[in-house]
Parts: structure tokens; sequence; C-alpha cells
């Protein structure tokens, strides 16, 4: 790109999807989308120029455009990410939902958030049900100072965060909800070498074997930590509702329901403790 850039011409010689390219020049002018489209031929300063060429660059070698710029959005809140967790993806929005449905929004209930990451879970519910408490664990010390940065910059703080791997520290501490989005995809998935996966924690992406390790563990020690009639709800591959079914109903779950993400592909498994 020469002297004298306009928006519009480095947005169109970037080489990137309209999307993408929008989003991270709006990034380094520190603007939203809008105001590219307001300002399309406005000049764009050498520094900055240089920025979203490297930036462009970078998204061209497959860096994912969330770790570009340090941010995501999830359930409407906009989340600080790093190359430490996960980036928060559109269909476990579907998990977030599926537990808003069971909490009546004005009732206290506690929820626990197995393998936190971001915070993205814990935060969207702590943020769209003020009157429960959440509790997001993780086992990395690095996740965790992004879900506390994050809660600490959004506001939020009936959520706390602590490290654990999976119960080992919860203890006999009872809760309304179990939720989780455990590392689920099979160690031979091609999908690991590919897209954003590759630069993605490969611990938050798979536990190894079938993908239904970490799955299994959270299923089968669920009933300790859950209230009579309380939720376990999990995030789950694209093909493994079967398998998450059985193991559901193998661990004595009632109430088992399976639920499809925006893409139409069973992704989340909810059931509750037996009442009895």
């Amino acid at each position: 790109m020469s002297d004298a850039v306009t928006v519009r011409r480095a947005l169109a010689q970037s080489s990137l999807v309209p999307l993408e390219a929008q989003v991270l020049l709006a990034h380094v002018l520190g603007n939203d989308r809008s105001w590219l489209i307001a300002h399309a031929d406005d000049v764009l300063p050498q520094q900055e120029l240089a920025q979203f060429v490297s930036l462009a660059r970078r998204r061209l070698d497959g860096e994912p455009v969330a770790y570009l710029t340090g941010t995501r959005e999830f359930h409407s809140l906009a989340l600080t990410v790093t190359r430490d967790v996960l980036i928060p993806r559109p269909e476990t929005e579907t998990l977030v939902d599926a537990v808003l449905a069971h909490l009546p929004p004005d009732t206290p209930a506690r929820v626990l958030d197995l393998g936190t990451g971001s915070g993205a879970i814990a935060l969207a519910i702590a943020h769209a049900r003020p009157r429960a408490d959440i509790l997001g664990i993780d086992q990395s010390a690095a996740a965790l100072l992004v879900a506390n940065g994050n809660a600490q910059r959004l506001g939020i703080g009936n959520v706390l965060f602590e490290m654990s791997d999976w119960y080992s520290a919860v203890g006999d501490a009872q809760f309304d909800v179990i939720v989780a989005n455990p590392p689920y995809i099979g160690a031979g998935d091609p999908h690991l070498g590919e897209g954003d996966l590759r630069h993605e924690p490969r611990a938050a992406l798979t536990p190894g074997g079938d993908g239904l390790s970490a799955l299994a563990i959270i299923v089968a020690g669920a009933a300790r930590n859950l209230v009579r009639g309380g939720m376990l709800a999990v995030e789950h591959g694209y093909d493994q509702s079967d398998a998450v079914r059985a193991l559901f109903a193998r661990h004595a779950m009632e109430g088992i329901v399976a639920h499809r993400d925006l893409a139409g592909h069973w992704r989340v498994m909810t059931g509750r403790r037996c009442e009895r």
C-alpha cells in the first residue's frame, strides 16, 4: 500500500474477508465498523496503516482475529481473550441459554462453571442472573488471570474464580447448576490442524483419545455437588450427542434433553440429579 491510502482502499487491498478487515482496522483506529463506513474516504495515518497491514498479514497466515484484537464478544459481553484461553464461540451461547432457562431471574442460586477459561460462561450467567453466585474454576493460572480481569473490567461482582482440576478443590459444596464446556475433540480429529484451532491451547480443545474423557469425569462427579433436582449442562461435539446422553443416563440423571446450536447441530446436553 502506497502513501495517501484511504480507509476504503486499505480494506479493499487487504485480501481479507471484508468483515475481518473491518474488525482489524476498527481495532487499530480505536473506532467501530460504522465509523469506517462513515469515514471511508479518510486518509489513514502511516503508523495506523502499517499496524493494519501487519495485522492483516498475520491474519492471512492464520492467526485468529480474536487473538489479534485481544477481544471477543460473547452473549453481549466484550471479553478480553489471550492465547491462554479458548476463543468463546457462538455455539457456546446455546449452553448459557439452557442454564438461564433453568434459573429464574429473581431467585438466588449457586452455579459451578467447570473449566472456565476466559470466564465467558460464568460471566454471561452472572450478568444475566445478578442474584446467582457463580464459581468458575480452571486448572490454568494464566486462564484465571484472564477470567478475573474480565470480571473486574466488566464490573461483575457475583462471580468468583478459583484454581481446581475439575472437582478436586470443590469439596462437598452444593450447587443448583453445574455447567461445563470441557475439551471434547478427539485426538485424531483433523480439525485440530485447521483454522483457528491451530493457535488455541490444545489442552482446552482435546483431552486425547475419543474426546469423551473430560465429559465422563464431569458427568460422573456431578451428583456429589448438585442439589437434588439440580441441573447439569455440558457442551459436546456435534457427533457426541448419543454418547453423552448415555453418560447422563448411566449416572442417574433424569429429564435428559439434547439442545441444538444455531447451526442445527446437537451441541448441549442437560439433565437433572434425581430427586430421590
